[in-house]
């Protein structure tokens, strides 16, 4: 079976997994919760200002949240930045750009360590990458960079998923050796939606329904519905760990593995909720050809062409 890309080139859709993934995904015609097959923590405490007990945390809930990491006059640089794009007609309409579903609310921006030098500095902060680095066991280059807004009263939600599952169904990254960084530049409160994750639930790789739509980043990037857990396999992640939602003040960050189980309900609240998200990955984990088949979505979703190590600044 052959499907069509936008430029005319037919691509294949695979019906069974190829012999070198090690994590088939939408393949099936139920969802199927199985093991990791790759290590949470690459590095050793000796590597890093992270102390075993926090790397033991990390392997055992897949995150780690800091208060007020970042200097108050970091966040409001970046802060600053934010608006100055959000208010940013022309950029509404670029690829990078998602805007709310019904509305012309921009939703994300990706590609910001590209088009924004005070968001690149950021993306490039030491205490950052130093933990990204440690974490991970090796040098890291930015697999992906966003903006996430959720402005008051309309913000949407972000519905349950693993980022793994996309990343390597959809982009080829083989292993489960990236993470990623979430730095609040607003408030995250319990009630403005904020990240909440599953605790323990990045142990199991859970399996997704439905072959992956061709162009699949256009709608998923606004409503995803492809590549999501099945309410079987998310009622027992939720029932065997739990809930959390780590919250804080602008200026915390929340590293998550790649893996680990997560979304966001939407935000009635008047309080925005903006965030700047980062992907690190090994530069030994480098993606290949993507394992669904179809051809790899924009370098501006995941980098295929720049694997340069980050320098901390």
């Amino acid at each position: 079976m052959m499907s069509m890309t936008a430029m005319g080139a037919a691509q294949p859709v695979l019906s069974k997994p190829r012999d070198d993934d090690r994590y088939p995904s939408r393949f099936g015609t139920q969802g199927q919760m199985k093991d990791r097959l790759d290590p949470v923590v690459w590095g050793t405490p000796e590597q890093g200002s992270l102390s075993n007990s926090q790397l033991l945390f990390y392997e055992d809930n897949g995150y780690l949240n800091f208060d007020q990491l970042l200097a108050p006059d970091e966040v409001q640089a970046c802060l600053a930045e934010l608006q100055r794009l959000r208010g940013d007609e022309a950029l509404k309409k670029t690829d990078e750009a998602v805007v709310e579903p019904g509305s012309r609310e921009l939703r994300s921006l990706f590609a910001v360590h590209r088009s924004s030098e005070v968001l690149k500095a950021l993306c490039e902060h030491p205490k950052l990458v130093a933990i990204a680095r440690q974490l991970l066991g090796s040098d890291v280059y930015i697999h992906q960079s966003r903006i996430n807004y959720k402005g008051g009263f309309r913000g949407k939600e972000f519905y349950w998923h693993s980022d793994f599952e996309t990343w390597h169904v959809e982009d080829g990254v083989p292993a489960m050796r990236l993470l990623s960084c979430s730095i609040a530049l607003t408030a995250n409160t319990p009630y403005n939606g904020p990240l909440m994750i599953v605790p323990g639930s990045h142990q199991r790789y859970v399996t997704c329904v439905g072959a992956t739509p061709e162009d699949h980043y256009r709608h998923s990037l606004k409503q995803q519905e492809v590549g999501v857990p099945d309410d079987g396999c998310l009622t027992r992640l939720v029932q065997d760990f739990g809930i959390t939602a780590p919250t804080g003040l602008a200026g915390s960050v929340t590293f998550f593995d790649c893996n680990v189980m997560h979304g966001s309900s939407s935000n009635i609240t008047p309080l925005p909720r903006s965030n700047v998200f980062v992907v690190y990955n090994s530069v030994h984990n480098t993606p290949v050809d993507p394992f669904c088949g179809l051809a790899p979505r924009p370098n501006f979703i995941a980098e295929r062409r720049d694997f340069t190590p980050v320098a901390p600044r």
